[in-house]
């Protein structure tokens, strides 16, 4: 599966990146499945995390040793058993839990991994052969098509929550939007009449007929759907599209049923022009990079051309002109308020809908396991893997040192570079091992760490932020206090601030010459890093970091957008055409410190979410970090037509897209390397020359020489473990502890114990229509009762007996951990005679999770 990051438009190119993979909520603790399709509670936590952390004096990681390994899902937990492995990283889903706890395993517990279908938008170049996906209204009908609560209990054990919506079901944005969200579920009910009437409505108008056999035919032949059908991974994806199979085959379709596994399927699904017609269906699987507070992203991300993702099918989707401009305004932060901000997501959602590019079918709830002398780390949000924090805490809870086996579902899906190379989650969860900063779910994504159990971030590598925001911006003031936080009436971006790229000259454009009138910007970040940053942090091979890697991360996105580039990739146009609108500018104004200002018109709702440390990590959404004498090997390599960055432009050119770290691309990329070397090769010299001395140009390239000699790769980073050894073929690495990293080993210990809430919530059995009725909501923290100052909401939604929403509204506290909900005699009047439910969702402050429940209860006149 690949990971998706929510909103990234903040950080050096933030631009809403996302990881794709296969992957993964709850009344009470950590939950079990629950019959009724919603989450229930389970006895106790999925892990216990280790006692107390000692202090210690190991920099770097707690392990010497980690090494990676792929391992089938069906036998990871006898290979836990057998010592073969100690941590199976990949999330399995909750058809396995069972076999867990039977094995005496600990394991991790989180959600918001997601599965569903992705449906190719294209009129196939073929005109004798139909894609019924190349209309909207059969996209739509797909939703009623699909029984989400059947694949649920059916597939899932109950244990995943049925998805509707591109917004993670019941995390902090559906929370916020849960009157529209339960609306469009009910909208949207299973009902297969209503399918197959819409779907034989607009075959008929596309030219099909319905043949005496009940199938439908075009052009005298069957229409046969070509279903990319994942046989790897949690083995859910399989029986998911079987399913779906039979659902289309009973509304007239042939399907020929293409199982595969992710490195198979890949390269047809994202890797083919849609119009081709190699595949109209794909059990697609997305995985956030961590906890997702503000999905608003995802609209633009998952349905429109201008996704980050940049390929197809999503450059192939004709969208309604509505949704195209919501999905980028959205994405870019055009609004002014919270309240406008919401209603346009609430129209969006409705619009996403009837585009249906993605047909979601569950949210997951998911495991990892590991043994019991093992202590993990992970997202609440999406697990160990999409965790950055993860790395930085795995351990054995008994030790510091020794080698730990961990398996994982796939390695190297597709080749490793940190421009357009692999986004596959086992893939990106061991590039973020070798980073201090990376793209993982929000502007944490470089220079800051990111908070598994809020979605927040605390600084890592910088040493202070302030941010400035226009007034009236649906900003949250400073969460978690580490920062200043200054609202202000107007930001004038500076004259000399960086804010596009002249590719011919290979200059930044200042703002002075692109806005001669002035130009505004909504947000204002400031980062000063530490005043010994240049002596402290080191590439993995030894030399220093430098303004120089900030410098190149940047110039080289905005360049490969360029037609006059020497590297221009047409892909990669379509996001730097998608992020110049917002972004306002950066600048350097001190190297010693090194203080880094950026300026933007895209913002996230938290105020440590705007924060920019333009750290050297990827500049595309991708994890793993950038040093700019790899970029600069690199760019020689793709501008002598050897190797591309890019799947899309290597398929164009019939050349080898680039891989640091194994097949015929270091061939190539040692030659460029040697080249570099003799000539002193500065990349973008007219502006890069102003950050390098020859020196450390000389220096740069000997080392990466000793490096590839040493290593057999090209894959360096600054993070706690190095990549030291790689084996492509064999689908295995060894990770081993960087000892030269500036951080002990324990800075990120008190991560161990999420504060989730479990709440009660009791009333009246009987309710009388036209009178007040109050219900009881009792909220707690394992055995103590949840303290009020750590609780943001606690929401109400009171529905009629045909499940439609009849009034929203929030509880009262009274008393520690208690809350009341009045429904008064307005509200109770709307409802019919029989059954009526009310479901309360508690947001706390400590988790972003909240923790929902239901009442049902009887009316009577």
């Amino acid at each position: 599966m690949k990971v998706k990051n929510a909103f990234k438009a903040l950080s050096l190119l933030v631009i809403l990146g996302l990881l794709l993979a296969a992957c993964a909520p709850s009344a009470e603790t950590p939950q079990e499945p629950a019959a009724t399709g919603e989450p229930a509670a389970t006895d106790a936590p999925a892990a216990e995390p280790a006692e107390e952390v000692p202090a210690t004096e190991r920099r770097g990681g707690w392990l010497d040793e980690i090494v990676f390994s792929v391992v089938s899902s069906d036998s990871a937990v006898s290979q836990l058993q057998a010592g073969a492995i100690d941590f199976y990283s990949f999330n399995l889903s909750s058809n396995s839990l069972q076999e867990i706890k039977d094995a005496g395993l600990n394991y991790t517990q989180s959600y918001g991994g997601n599965y569903g279908m992705s449906l190719n938008p294209a009129i196939f170049d073929d005109a004798t052969r139909l894609n019924p996906f190349s209309n909207r209204k059969i996209r739509e009908a797909m939703n009623w098509l699909i029984d989400r609560n059947y694949v649920n209990q059916e597939i899932y054990g109950g244990g995943s929550l049925p998805k509707l919506l591109p917004i993670t079901t019941q995390l902090v944005e559906y929370t916020n939007l849960v009157e529209t969200a339960r609306a469009l579920e009910t909208k949207y009910a299973y009902d297969l009449e209503k399918a197959r009437a819409q779907i034989a409505a607009e075959m008929e108008a596309m030219g099909a007929t319905l043949g005496d056999d009940g199938k439908w035919e075009f052009n005298g032949e069957p229409v046969t759907l070509i279903f990319l059908i994942r046989s790897d991974g949690d083995g859910t994806r399989q029986p998911m599209g079987d399913y779906v199979s039979n659902q289309l085959e009973e509304v007239g379709f042939m399907v020929d049923r293409q199982y595969k596994t992710s490195s198979e399927a890949f390269p047809i699904w994202l890797g083919s022009v849609a119009s081709e017609g190699q595949w109209n269906l794909y059990t697609a699987g997305y995985l956030p990079s961590g906890l997702t507070r503000d999905e608003r992203g995802n609209i633009q991300q998952y349905y429109l051309p201008t996704s980050v993702q940049a390929s197809e099918p999503f450059i192939s989707n004709v969208a309604d002109p509505e949704l195209q401009d919501l999905g980028d305004d959205l994405a870019q932060g055009n609004f002014n308020t919270k309240e406008e901000r919401d209603a346009m997501m609430a129209r969006a959602l409705e619009l996403a809908l009837e585009d249906s590019l993605f047909v979601w079918v569950v949210d997951q709830l998911v495991y990892a396991p590991y043994n019991t002398n093992v202590s993990v780390t992970y997202d609440l949000g999406a697990g160990y893997e999409a965790a950055f924090l993860g790395n930085y805490n795995i351990r054995f809870a008994d030790q510091e040192g020794g080698t730990m086996n961990v398996g994982t579902n796939d390695l190297f899906t597709q080749p490793w570079n940190t421009i357009a190379g692999s986004n596959w989650v086992w893939d990106s969860n061991i590039m973020r091992a070798t980073s201090m900063g990376t793209t993982s779910g929000g502007s944490y994504s470089s220079g800051a760490m990111g908070d598994p159990y809020t979605g927040l971030a605390w600084p890592h590598r910088f040493e202070s932020a302030s941010l400035e925001y226009q007034t009236g911006l649906p900003i949250t003031d400073n969460n978690l206090g580490w920062m200043d936080v200054q609202e202000v009436d107007e930001i004038p971006v500076p004259e000399d601030a960086w804010v596009d790229w002249d590719a011919t000259s290979q200059t930044f454009i200042n703002a002075g010459e692109k806005f001669p009138d002035g130009v505004t910007a909504k947000t204002k970040s400031t980062v000063i890093y530490p005043a010994d940053l240049y002596e402290t942090v080191k590439w993995h091979d030894g030399s220093p970091i430098s303004v120089a890697d900030f410098v190149m991360t940047f110039a080289i996105f905005l360049d490969r957008g360029k037609p006059e580039s020497a590297v221009y990739d047409e892909s990669a146009a379509l996001s730097v055409d998608a992020y110049l609108p917002s972004f306002k500018g950066w600048r350097i104004t001190s190297t010693d410190p090194l203080t880094i200002e950026y300026y933007s018109d895209a913002y996230a709702a938290d105020a440590e979410l705007n924060v920019a440390p333009l750290w050297p990590s990827s500049p595309t959404g991708l994890s793993g970090e950038n040093n700019w004498q790899t970029l600069a090997v690199s760019n020689l390599a793709e501008a002598a037509g050897e190797l591309t960055f890019s799947s899309d432009k290597a398929d164009a050119l019939k050349v080898e897209q680039m891989s640091w770290v194994g097949g015929p691309s270091l061939e190539v990329m040692k030659k460029y390397l040697d080249q570099a070397k003799s000539e002193g090769f500065v990349p973008y010299e007219a502006t890069l020359s102003q950050f390098l001395t020859p020196e450390e140009v000389a220096l740069r390239y000997e080392n990466m020489s000793k490096w590839y000699d040493d290593h057999g790769h090209f894959w360096v980073g600054t993070g706690p473990y190095y990549l030291d050894q790689v084996f492509t073929t064999e689908k295995s690495l060894v990770l081993k502890n960087n000892t030269e990293f500036p951080d002990f080993a324990d800075r990120w210990s008190s991560f161990k114990d999420p504060k989730r809430a479990t709440v009660v919530l009791d009333g009246p059995g009987q309710v009388t229509a036209g009178q007040e009725a109050s219900f009881d909501v009792t909220i707690n923290f394992k055995d103590d009762a949840y303290p009020n100052q750590d609780i943001k909401q606690v929401k109400y939604i009171l529905y009629g007996s045909a499940g439609d929403v009849l009034a929203v509204g929030d509880a009262e506290a009274v008393g520690e951990g208690l809350f009341q909900v009045t429904l008064d005699a307005d509200a109770t009047s709307k409802l019919e005679t029989g059954s009526a439910k009310l479901e309360v969702a508690v947001v706390p402050i400590p988790v972003a999770i909240p923790a929902f429940t239901s009442f049902e209860f009887v009316v009577v006149k």
